[in-house]
């Protein structure tokens, strides 16, 4: 099986921790060069620091704040100008909680922007590389709402769908170019977003958050949250020669928690 992103160039968002940081470390073990796209220039040099080289592989960061579409639109053209990237991981933190009855437009607004315009802007730049290359990778972190929605989380159930559809519209057009597009549905992954949904959901609960937490592991066939390795093994994967023909797919890696085929 190959398995190898020697010479391979990967950018990925929302890096500097969690599932991004994980996905970069594990895509920089496979060989590949490294990315990582961020706000924070501390975070990202740190980041930078823990991936591993021992291919020869060089990683380095760019800086953009996924609040504005105009930056990140405006790097990613840079990046693409320095020479091809063919892995695109498209990940970055989801919307507030709360039931879509309140949500107001401004929300859903800023999550459409923050989610799919910027995979749109990003793709767009990173593609004309990937086809001339003949080899090109994206990937979205989104979540397990696309299969299933989660309750209070309104405006979040909502852009994580639109995303899964464009992907799957995007898949269509560029696989006979040798480019796959795939989604990953991370479920309940021990991340900073989940600690805070814990501690937002316990409250409105009136509960403490080791109750919720366990009431939330009964929920999963493996009885425990996930590893953001978990996911990072998956995003690997599907970046890699080997999952040349797995093209379009939401892929649930979740411990068996979501109700649906």
């Amino acid at each position: 099986m190959d398995l190898s992103l020697r010479h391979k160039t990967a950018l990925i968002c929302g890096s500097t921790q969690g599932i991004g940081l994980a996905i970069a470390q594990e895509l920089a073990l496979l060989g590949a060069d490294c990315i990582l796209l961020a706000r924070n220039e501390n975070s990202l040099a740190a980041a930078v620091s823990t991936l591993d080289c021992s291919q020869g592989q060089k990683h380095r960061y760019a800086i953009a704040d996924f609040q504005s579409t105009d930056q990140v639109n405006e790097k990613a053209a840079l990046l693409a100008a320095e020479g091809a990237i063919h892995i695109l991981i498209n990940n970055t933190g989801g919307p507030p909680p709360g039931p879509v009855q309140e949500a107001g437009e401004w929300q859903f607004l800023q999550a459409f922007r923050q989610h799919l315009i910027n995979n749109q802007h990003l793709a767009q730049a990173l593609l004309p590389g990937m086809k001339a290359a003949g080899y090109g990778r994206i990937i979205n972190v989104i979540s397990t709402s696309v299969k299933v929605p989660i309750p209070n989380l309104g405006v979040s159930n909502t852009i994580r769908a639109a995303t899964a559809a464009w992907a799957k519209t995007l898949s269509m057009e560029v696989a006979a170019e040798g480019i796959t597009v795939n989604n990953i549905l991370p479920g309940f992954i021990k991340t900073a977003r989940l600690d805070s949904l814990i501690s937002t959901n316990a409250a409105v609960q009136q509960i403490s958050r080791e109750e919720l937490s366990a009431q939330m592991k009964k929920q999963i066939p493996a009885q425990r949250f996930g590893e953001t390795r978990e996911i990072a093994a998956l995003a690997a994967f599907l970046a890699s020669p080997a999952a040349s023909y797995i093209n379009g797919t939401s892929i649930p890696v979740d411990g068996g928690r979501t109700g649906a085929f």
